[in-house]
């Protein structure tokens, strides 16, 4: 079964990594968003079973993003992916229903264990 999996990030470059180092056997459908608001469309539309999420963006950011889908009971695995790694930041975004918390860039053989470890890749 395909795997929808949406990328979100305002950088495009940083989109680019993470699908990059996304396992290449991995049968997913990949969507890509610009910021929270565009990602909560994309979900709403059925194109984020896992959601890679970025902290910092313009019109809506990250944690407003999970703030939002905890508050409209949405059910979707969030990775958040951040230059932001500060404890405070990673405490925030688990309490508010993030699944795991990595830093940029991507460290691809971390990834993998953190997908593997929640069952969502073997």
């Amino acid at each position: 079964m395909t795997t929808n999996v949406l990328v979100v990030d305002d950088s495009s470059v940083s989109r680019k990594i993470l699908i990059a180092s996304l396992p290449k056997d991995w049968d997913i459908n990949i969507t890509q968003a610009v910021n929270g608001l565009d990602a909560l469309e994309k979900y709403h539309q059925g194109l984020a079973d896992i959601i890679f999420l970025d902290l910092t963006m313009p019109v809506m950011d990250g944690f407003q993003t999970l703030e939002t889908m905890q508050k409209e009971g949405l059910d979707s695995f969030v990775i958040v992916l951040t230059a932001d790694i500060q404890p405070e930041a990673e405490a925030r975004v688990m309490k508010l229903g993030a699944m795991a918390f990595l830093k940029k860039p991507v460290n691809k053989e971390y990834l993998v264990t953190i997908l593997k470890e929640h069952g969502i890749y073997d």
